[in-house]
């Protein structure tokens, strides 16, 4: 479903990717894991043809995506599905409408068929009874699961979930793991999970890349992952506090900034 052939990306003189490759098998899910600031987010919105790399290719479902022009893009665009990290619903809509307003805007669907595909999609996340609760009537699970209705209104080829699980309470998390991995397979869907929550992203995740100083540090199927020799992988996903990702932002020595913030006092 994507393809991803050297791709180079930076912000300024900050390099975020540097000639990665990865490849998302179609009906998988596939985890992008990583600790904060890796650019797993920038990964999805690359994807999404929010960004553009410096170099390298994106390809979905056969369509080189940073090569498109707007209106081929809006089309591909149509056919993805994503659940952002905060949830992204529009606080002045209920939630019925935040699931309709995909539809009525891509459609021309009657009212009665918006209503009734409205209601199949919050019966698939457990929700069909706060169709009429507005977002800040929600909990922090239920505006998840929201925004994942909302993310298959238009039935799209691809899903992509960016932080799913991010300060979720363990009930709403292992609700949310188990929707990511129905709504996969009963929708025929290749899902992108981004996360570093390793538990729950390797109890659904059928391949995982792991990303680190703008390279795929190790890959493979969860299980794999676990016996790699590999002390990157050792150590994110044990949690170790230090190792080949430090603990420490770089910086001069200690001492000798102290000695020199003294100076300069």
């Amino acid at each position: 479903m994507v393809q991803v052939r050297n791709l180079v990306f930076a912000r300024g003189e900050r390099m975020i990717f540097d000639g990665i490759d990865l490849d998302i098998a179609r009906g998988s899910v596939t985890a992008i894991m990583g600790p904060s600031g890796t650019g797993k987010t920038t990964l999805l919105k690359l994807i999404g043809g929010q960004l553009c790399p410096q170099s390298g290719s994106i390809t979905v479902d056969g369509e080189n995506v940073p090569g498109l022009g707007i209106s081929a893009l809006y089309k591909l665009r149509q056919r993805m599905g994503m659940m952002f990290q905060s949830g992204a619903l529009l606080t002045d809509m209920s939630v019925f409408d935040n699931i309709a307003f995909p539809i009525r805007e891509h459609t021309d669907l009657p009212e009665t068929l918006v209503r009734d595909l409205v209601l199949m999609k919050l019966q698939a996340v457990g929700l069909r009874g706060a169709s009429n609760l507005m977002p800040n009537e929600l909990s922090g699970g239920m505006a998840r699961r929201v925004a994942m209705a909302r993310a298959i209104a238009l039935d799209p080829m691809m899903v992509m979930y960016d932080e799913p699980f991010t300060g979720q309470d363990p009930i709403s998390k292992g609700i949310v793991v188990k929707l990511i991995h129905e709504l996969n397979a009963a929708l025929g869907l290749t899902s992108i999970v981004v996360s570093h929550d390793v538990q729950e992203t390797a109890a659904i995740a059928d391949y995982v890349y792991l990303l680190s100083g703008g390279k795929v540090v190790d890959q493979g199927a969860p299980d794999s992952l676990w016996e790699s020799a590999s002390e990157w992988s050792q150590q994110f996903l044990n949690g170790e506090p230090d190792g080949p990702v430090p603990f420490h932002y770089p910086a001069p020595a200690f001492r000798d900034d102290l000695i020199g913030g003294g100076r300069r006092a």
